[in-house]
C-alpha cells in the first residue's frame, strides 16, 4: 500500500470520527430541546437571540443557526403569535427579532438552560484545553470556508 493510500485512509478514519462526533453533538442538542418541550428550530433561534443579548437581526439568526430563511420565518411567525418575540425595523432592509417579557421568561426556561449547561461544561475544563478546542475549531472552520470559496 502506497503512502498516499495509507494517509488517505488515516484522514478518512479521522473524518469519519469527526462526522460521528458532529452528529452526536447535534443529537445531544436535539435531546435537550425535546426535554425542554421545544423544536430544534425554536431552540436554535432562541439560543441565538439569547446569545446576542435578547435582540438579533433575522439574517444573523439564519447564518448562525444554519437554518433556511423559510424555516426561520416560519418559526418566528409562530413565536410572534405566541407572544415570545416581536420584530422591529433595524434599518430599511433589516429586521431585528426581540424577546418580549414573556419571551425572556420562556427563553430562561429553555435556551438559557442550554447555554448555562454549556458554560458549566467549559468552566469545568482546563483553560488551555478550552483555548485549544476553540482555536482548532476556528481553524477548521476558516479552512473549510476557504475550500468552499474555491468551488
Amino acid at each position: 500500500m502506497g503512502m498516499v493510500t495509507r494517509m488517505s485512509m488515516h484522514v478518512a478514519s479521522e473524518l469519519k470520527r469527526f462526522n460521528y462526533l458532529l452528529g452526536e453533538l447535534q443529537a445531544a442538542y436535539h435531546d435537550a430541546s425535546v426535554k425542554l418541550g421545544i423544536s430544534d428550530s425554536v431552540s436554535n433561534i432562541l439560543y441565538t437571540i439569547c446569545d446576542a443579548g435578547g435582540k438579533c437581526p433575522i439574517h444573523a439568526i439564519c447564518r448562525q443557526t444554519g437554518l433556511s430563511k423559510q424555516t426561520v420565518n416560519s418559526a418566528l411567525r409562530k413565536l410572534e403569535n405566541d407572544g415570545v418575540v416581536y420584530l422591529e425595523a433595524a434599518d430599511k432592509k433589516t429586521k431585528n427579532v426581540c424577546l418580549t417579557d414573556a419571551g425572556k421568561q420562556f427563553a430562561d426556561r429553555t435556551a438559557m438552560r442550554i447555554i448555562e449547561m454549556e458554560n458549566e461544561i467549559l468552566q469545568s475544563w482546563d483553560r488551555q484545553d478550552v483555548k485549544n478546542y476553540l482555536s482548532l475549531t476556528e481553524k477548521f472552520l476558516r479552512d473549510l470556508q476557504e475550500k468552499v470559496e474555491q468551488f
